[in-house]
């Protein structure tokens, strides 16, 4: 019997840099703020802007706010990464190949292709570790893993590949019942923790300029169904919590509210134990381990409340729930894929 070759999974991120140095930081943040995705500007009017100013000053501020998060495995993103890789090929068994693909930095979508195509898998699934849709990081992750499998083309030239892999991409899962189901088991067990319980809850997703929207990123809309669904879930009041949106960048308006301003706020409005949770980063990162846990207990301290009343929620990373619904995601879009032995009918016995 001719052994199936394994189905292709990729894992699909944004990406971070090796080292939390200016020198790497640097090209890590020319490649991600150059896609048009990120900021579709005119390259004429943002490339000068870019390599004029933003990369001669940001590098450095980013590379100290990364060794402050930095662990001794290196980044969080690509250890919590390679951790969900290796968890979820378990998950999976051998019918299935799982590599980590990130968009702007290494192991690339391209490497990621290469070892699976060296494998023989000739069908491949991305799946984005994105629950919500947005054209900045979905979409991101879509152009990076269509380019690592079609090849270069060139007008002058033949196509560098004659055999292209079968390619589906997993959609965004903002409200499936799974998802939710995992958020809601994650946030209980640390609440089981906690002696004083959380009298707030903000729920932070990162935020896209609010011109994004208005053309048609169903971005915000999908956010506000999750917050919606897991406080639902949670058994939480309407006066109980709220969704912010992080992470501004730039001088254009962006969705909100802004999370560092109803950070600063919350003391003020009689709120003594808040909680912060991201239910659209499922992997702990650069945005959660400092820009919440540190600068916005930074911000709800400035506004009056007690350091010890901050908690920061971390993030799904390893959790079996989000593995499992994961599991479950790729067995369903791996439908028709995958061809199983059948038993011989009783007619033939």
């Amino acid at each position: 019997m001719n052994k199936q070759p394994p189905i292709g999974v990729i894992l699909a991120q944004i990406g971070t840099p090796s080292e939390p140095s200016a020198r790497a930081v640097r090209p890590y943040l020319r490649r991600f703020l150059s896609d048009r995705r990120i900021i579709d500007y005119s390259p004429l009017l943002w490339q000068p802007l870019l390599r004029g100013i933003i990369l001669r000053t940001r590098p450095r501020r980013s590379a100290e706010l990364y060794r402050q998060i930095w662990g001794v495995d290196g980044s969080p993103l690509l250890t919590h990464s390679l951790a969900q890789q290796s968890r979820l090929q378990q998950l999976l068994g051998n019918r299935y190949q799982v590599e980590l693909g990130l968009a702007y930095s290494e192991p690339s979508m391209e490497q990621a292709v290469h070892r699976l195509e060296k494998s023989g898998a000739t069908r491949i699934i991305i799946v984005p570790l994105f629950p919500q849709y947005s054209s900045t990081t979905t979409a991101s992750v879509y152009d990076a893993a269509a380019f690592a499998i079609l090849g270069r083309r060139s007008a002058r030239g033949p196509a560098s590949k004659r055999f292209v892999p079968a390619l589906r991409f997993m959609e965004a899962y903002y409200d499936a019942p799974g998802y939710i189901s995992a958020m809601k088991d994650h946030l209980k067990r640390q609440l089981e923790g906690m002696t004083d319980k959380p009298d707030y809850y903000v729920l932070t997703f990162h935020g896209i300029p609010k011109r994004y929207a208005d053309t048609g990123d169903p971005y915000p809309e999908q956010c506000k169904v999750t917050a919606r669904l897991l406080a639902e879930a949670m058994g939480w009041e309407a006066a109980e919590w709220q969704l912010t949106f992080q992470s501004r960048f730039g001088w254009e308006e962006w969705v909100g509210p802004a999370t560092a301003d109803v950070l600063g706020e919350l003391a003020g409005r009689g709120i003594r134990r808040p909680a912060i949770f991201s239910p659209g980063l499922v992997t702990d990162c650069l945005e959660t381990l400092h820009e919440l846990a540190v600068e916005g207990r930074e911000l709800f301290v400035a506004g009056g409340g007690q350091e010890e009343n901050f908690t920061a929620f971390s993030c799904l990373n390893t959790e079996e729930e989000w593995l499992s619904f994961l599991t479950h995601q790729v067995e369903q879009n791996a439908q028709g894929w995958i061809t199983h032995t059948s038993r011989p009918s009783a007619d033939h016995l």
